[in-house]
């Protein structure tokens, strides 16, 4: 199931002195400390809220989750993993980030943040403080890659570690989504869309034109004796983070599928079953919390799914759900092999379900 984000407390008001608990205060207000709130292990975290999608979610602050937030880089010796460490790497051409910003995020809309925001709003979410409603106004795209890692921890090392880059969300082999980020803040991952979009990357090898050597697809991707196509994550990565450690992955489809984006023909293999389950269910949930985001993929006049980068003013006007290659011309992810229609589909099915649901006579009691 998916379910609200939960509703914020009630500020407090000023009004007088503090009250001994035994003179004025009603049982209510007297009450016993309530203790932890209960977490399903479902939640995204959306302007500082949980809202629960149905599917395992790890976020940033769980045991095993990967950080966005932290300055230090996370794959690298403790000793080295600071920010003046970095640095002294940097100095010496052993690392490639960007010396004159340590973040990997920062606020949506940043560089028009005066004429966007009101005096008013932008105190509030220069601190942070970002309601809901006001989120919802400014995010209306939800941008898919895929990562050419191959699973979700080599994924993190190469964004935050490697490139000083970031996306919201990062959706393993196994069907484990990874928050690294509030959805208030503005990830790097997608140039112009940025401030108006949340990104995930997908854990996959990715697409090669026909030109192209397919050396990776060779070492990720084997045959089984029935000639089934399973993935075999590389000796050297020692199990790639992945949290099921038992089961064996394969691509929805079992050969390679070939198709057109941005002019150049491309191969891919598809991504898995668990991973479509997992999205499936995050894209429905996106569209709930924001109704911006449609269930829609950029198309041309025939209603057919448009295979390359979007003019500005195609950009400019889509609210919906789209591919790194909508936004940029030298992109192809998430590749050829990605199921759109099922996708919107399914997510378009869940949110039916939801919406009758919500609508039940029931649903409140």
């Amino acid at each position: 199931m998916m379910s609200g984000c939960a509703s914020k407390p009630k500020a407090a008001t000023d009004d007088g002195p503090p009250r001994k608990p035994t003179e004025t205060m009603t049982k209510s207000e007297s009450r016993p400390l309530g203790g932890f709130i209960e977490r399903h292990g479902d939640e995204i975290v959306v302007a500082g809220q949980f809202f629960r999608i149905g599917t395992p979610v790890v976020t940033w602050m769980d045991p095993g989750g990967y950080d966005a937030y932290r300055v230090e880089r996370r794959f690298v010796p403790w000793e080295r993993s600071n920010w003046a460490a970095t640095l002294e790497d940097i100095a010496a051409g052993k690392s490639d980030l960007d010396a004159s910003n340590p973040a990997r995020y920062n606020l949506r809309f940043n560089r028009t943040a005066t004429g966007r925001y009101t005096p008013e709003q932008l105190e509030q979410i220069r601190g942070g403080g970002w309601s809901l409603d006001l989120l919802r106004e400014h995010v209306d795209q939800f941008v898919l890659h895929y990562d050419v890692c191959g699973t979700s921890q080599v994924c993190f090392r190469v964004l935050h570690d490697m490139r000083g880059l970031s996306v919201h969300f990062m959706l393993d082999i196994d069907g484990t989504i990874y928050q690294t980020l509030d959805l208030k803040e503005r990830a790097w991952h997608a140039t112009r869309s940025n401030d108006r979009s949340i990104g995930i990357e997908i854990a996959n090898m990715g697409a090669y034109s026909i030109s192209q050597t397919a050396a990776p697809l060779q070492e990720w991707y084997k045959q089984d004796e029935s000639g089934q196509t399973y993935i075999r994550i590389p000796d050297r990565l020692k199990g790639g983070g992945v949290r099921d450690t038992t089961s064996i992955f394969r691509p929805a489809r079992n050969d390679l599928i070939v198709g057109e984006i941005n002019g150049t023909t491309y191969r891919q293999y598809d991504f898995t079953p668990q991973q479509y389950a997992a999205l499936i269910r995050l894209t429905a949930a996106l569209n709930e919390v924001f109704p911006k985001i449609r269930l829609e993929a950029p198309r041309d006049p025939a209603g057919q799914l448009i295979p390359g980068v979007l003019d500005d003013a195609a950009w400019e006007s889509f609210g919906g759900v789209l591919a790194h290659y909508h936004v940029q011309k030298e992109k192809q992810d998430p590749g050829p092999a990605f199921q759109w229609e099922y996708v919107l589909g399914e997510a378009r099915k869940l949110r039916a379900m939801s919406q009758r649901k919500s609508d039940s006579p029931t649903a409140s009691k």
